[in-house]
């Protein structure tokens, strides 16, 4: 419901006992609302929140379809990278760009949250959405997979210095022995634009709106969470996999 028709609900409420809805103009709907909020500033708060939370409540429901639909592809989409416990019995989904800030700091506690876990596998989705730079680092790490470099170039290009453009992330693949010259070949395949746009659709459908964002079992947890909160969530999709 939009903000208007829950104000013209309202002002409909305040029809006279003797009128009834049909004789009521625009006009009229119009001036009972300006009227209403006149005398009562406190209800376009609280329509605002109850809007809000219609809101939130729909989008919930979005997501949960979306999560119920695209499952298979989330946790096992075979264009996606994979690191951690291959054979894992819980999967974590994880969307980071490599100019994001609070990426970088997640991977630290995704590496501890590894470290204490080993049955955890880890899908990796490129989705670069703060500039050309990360567009170009996310498709320079998906094309490393060509040369079997994928895990050390990823971790190379999460703790580098500085942003992620052209040249840096050419300098990080030669540092961790890629052939950059297959690098920038392997770049233009279809399958990493596939990738790409499929970490686009399943981001937006799931109600994220930026990195980190990560799917562990039936929980989202946009934004950056520490490895205790990340263990929590393992925890919660392992035994309801039980």
């Amino acid at each position: 419901m939009t903000f208007a028709k829950l104000f013209g609900a309202a002002a409909l409420c305040l029809v006279p006992l003797g009128g009834t809805a049909q004789n009521i103009s625009e006009d009229d709907v119009r001036a009972l609302v300006l009227q209403t909020i006149r005398e009562n500033p406190a209800i376009v708060v609280e329509a605002l929140q109850l809007l809000e939370l219609q809101q939130q409540e729909a989008q919930a429901e979005s997501a949960k379809a979306t999560l119920a639909q695209q499952r298979d592809l989330l946790e096992n989409d075979p264009n996606a990278p994979v690191i951690g416990n291959a054979d894992g019995d819980v999967t974590l989904v994880e969307f980071f760009d490599y100019n994001c800030p609070y990426c970088r700091s997640a991977k630290t506690e995704l590496d501890a949250l590894l470290a204490a876990d080993p049955d955890v596998r880890v899908v990796m989705r490129e989705w670069p959405v703060l500039g050309e730079g990360s567009v170009f680092a996310a498709r320079a790490a998906l094309a490393s997979r060509e040369q079997g470099l994928y895990e050390p170039f990823h971790n190379a290009l999460m703790t580098m210095d500085g942003r992620a453009e052209e040249q840096s992330v050419m300098r990080v693949a030669a540092s961790v022995g890629l052939d950059v010259d297959q690098l920038r070949r392997d770049m233009d395949a279809p399958d990493i634009s596939e990738h790409l746009q499929t970490s686009s659709a399943l981001g937006r459908a799931l109600g994220f709106t930026g990195t980190p964002s990560f799917v562990i079992g039936d929980n989202l947890a946009p934004g950056m969470i520490r490895s205790d909160q990340m263990a929590t969530l393992v925890d919660l999709a392992r035994t309801a996999g039980d």
